[in-house]
């Protein structure tokens, strides 16, 4: 029997038949690795994580429009004679910590930091309040139109911040559902996506309903002691 040795024109053919193979198993990784990809919610996971930067970033915006007009506030409430000075002195501490805070893109996902961060701009929100609760009593402050168009300001900002809070509140839920629920949290180990702190609620109505602002209510003017009675003159003999 004799063996052959094969010939350049005899591989050719094996040749080409693997080449064929390893494009069309390329051809298939290509195809199918975005679908893969799809499947195990992948683009899902880059959606949700986008939706939560810019909610945040909506948030940031909101409270540093509240934290610009709150020098104008002082300043027009400081123009009116014998204003409570620890209201006004309370509001700028708050204002001074709330702005202390640095922050940063790792704020977001350190659930100290967003507690402490939530925390100062909630005592600002309180210190606020209490500041245009009292200015109700006082009619000049109520009748100066700056203070007056910086109030309607104030009440929509925090209109504002209540809706940028609950949008953000919304995509974390909606992340973090993503990543805890099956087959994506395989995905979610996979890539080392990690649910994200979110703002917490006391009282949840706090999420509901801004702070109260409103002045239409008639103000009434402080009581004032009446002077007393010059004393009568003793009668002449």
């Amino acid at each position: 029997m004799t063996l052959t040795t094969p010939t350049r024109h005899t591989r050719a053919p094996a040749a080409r038949l693997m080449n064929t193979l390893r494009a069309a198993a390329a051809a298939t990784l290509i195809v199918g690795a975005p679908m893969a990809l799809t499947g195990c919610g992948y683009n899902e996971f880059q959606s949700l994580d986008e939706q939560v930067n810019a909610s945040w970033s909506e948030v940031l915006s909101q409270y540093q429009r509240r934290s610009d007009l709150i020098p104008n506030i002082v300043n027009t409430v400081k123009g009116e004679a014998g204003f409570e000075q620890e209201t006004l002195t309370k509001v700028v501490e708050a204002r001074a910590k709330a702005t202390s805070i640095q922050v940063t893109p790792e704020l977001a996902r350190d659930p100290a930091a967003l507690q402490k961060f939530q925390a100062a701009q909630g005592e600002l929100s309180g210190a606020l309040s209490r500041l245009m609760v009292v200015s109700e009593r006082y009619p000049q402050l109520q009748a100066n139109q700056g203070f007056r168009d910086l109030r309607v300001q104030l009440e929509g900002t925090e209109n504002r911040i209540t809706v940028a809070r609950n949008r953000y509140i919304k995509s974390v839920q909606d992340y973090n559902v993503l990543t805890r629920k099956f087959p994506t949290n395989l995905t979610a180990k996979v890539f080392g996506y990690e649910t994200k702190p979110n703002f917490t609620v006391q009282n949840e109505a706090a999420i509901s309903a801004p702070p109260t602002v409103n002045f239409d209510k008639p103000a009434t003017a402080p009581a004032t002691t009446p002077a007393p009675a010059p004393a009568a003159s003793p009668a002449s003999n």
